[in-house]
């Protein structure tokens, strides 16, 4: 790698880092200023506070790491330009190609940074920040699919109930329905169900069992039995964050297992899954296009490519934030609402570099 390389690679991680440790302590000093009252008033222990900032940390510079690349990338370029240093490298032979190298080799290092980090590091720390949000500072909140649940819960049996309660283990209008093939086998129902803890058994208060047979239907009632049924009480239902606290292998796993039990979830679960993919490829293109905006010197200087690229930072975003909200709450395609804002800013890449080359 020549002088050349060196020099912009160092440029282009170092500004990159250093605008992560200048912004992430002022979202933490703002988040920590939104969130004191809350804190003092349900007498947090530090600890859990020191965990949750940490935590807060790792959820943050997942999250934004994007508009930080951007940003310090049309930060140093531009500085690069009004010091007429691009001008000079490109004068003594240097091809606009060959200058956007080192570029590429530091977009592919915070690329594979960024994988890491939103495949298995990321979903820890998100764990943690939002399980300290939901003890602590929205109390009472539901993060859970409680109404009319029905669930696929194997081959050949599934389940259904009007109202699960997570916090007392039970449900309320239970059944399950046991297939062979198409033919119904038999049918269980029971006004309540009550998970026991203590041996995993279940509880059924006025509990029905009708077995369908070919000569007439048998029928058992029992005011209460207690017995083991085939699932486990908290998967049923999984958390609304549940997709974000699991690592790569253990959400497709996860989505697996809920296209299986009918979830109503499942296209916010893959819009997880893919953005794990699609955040961090979104470096090559954010590069691409900062290097085209700022390598240009303008009279403005660096103030005007710094708002070009803070209002093409927060469209991406927002168009990240659009797609996938309209992914999660309707029948439209994760997978083009994940890739999507990258499609768009590719083909304006493209468009961009070509222009800044000419």
């Amino acid at each position: 790698m020549k002088i050349l390389d060196w020099y912009i690679l160092k440029r282009y991680l170092g500004t990159f880092l250093m605008m992560l440790l200048l912004f992430i302590p002022i979202g933490i000093t703002v988040n920590l200023a939104e969130k004191i009252d809350k804190i003092l008033e349900n007498e947090v222990p530090f600890w859990e506070v020191v965990n949750y900032y940490i935590d807060f940390t790792i959820y943050f510079a997942n999250l934004l790491f994007p508009l930080f690349l951007f940003l310090s990338v049309i930060w140093f370029t531009s500085k690069l330009a009004q010091n007429t240093e691009i001008i000079a490298f490109l004068s003594s032979g240097v091809s606009f190609w060959r200058f956007l190298r080192p570029y590429m080799i530091g977009a592919t290092l915070v690329l594979v940074g960024a994988l890491i980090l939103g495949m298995y590091l990321a979903p820890s720390a998100s764990k943690g920040f939002n399980d300290f949000k939901y003890t602590y500072l929205k109390k009472g909140r539901e993060i859970q699919e409680t109404s009319d649940v029905y669930r696929q819960i194997n081959d050949n049996e599934y389940i259904y109930a009007s109202h699960f309660q997570p916090q007392n283990k039970s449900a309320r209008n239970f059944t399950l329905e046991h297939f062979e093939g198409n033919e119904l086998k038999f049918k269980i129902s029971a006004s309540r169900l009550k998970l026991n803890e203590e041996d995993t058994t279940y509880t059924l208060t006025n509990y029905n069992k009708r077995i369908i047979g070919e000569n007439g239907d048998v029928l058992i009632n029992e005011l209460d039995k207690d017995t083991i049924l085939p699932f486990e009480f908290d998967e049923l239902t999984p958390v609304s964050y549940m997709a974000e606290t699991l690592n790569y292998n253990e959400l497709n796993d996860f989505i697996e297992q809920e296209q299986r039990r009918g979830s109503g979830n499942i296209n916010r679960y893959k819009v997880v899954a893919y953005k794990r993919w699609s955040l961090p490829v979104s470096a090559y293109i954010l590069t691409i296009i900062a290097v085209a905006v700022s390598s240009i010197k303008r009279r403005g200087g660096m103030g005007v490519n710094l708002a070009l690229g803070i209002t093409l930072a927060f469209v991406f975003i927002f168009m990240d934030k659009v797609f996938g909200t309209i992914a999660e709450q309707s029948s439209f395609s994760p997978l083009i609402a994940v890739w999507t804002p990258n499609i768009f800013f590719g083909i304006l890449a493209i468009y961009l570099l070509f222009n800044a080359k000419r």
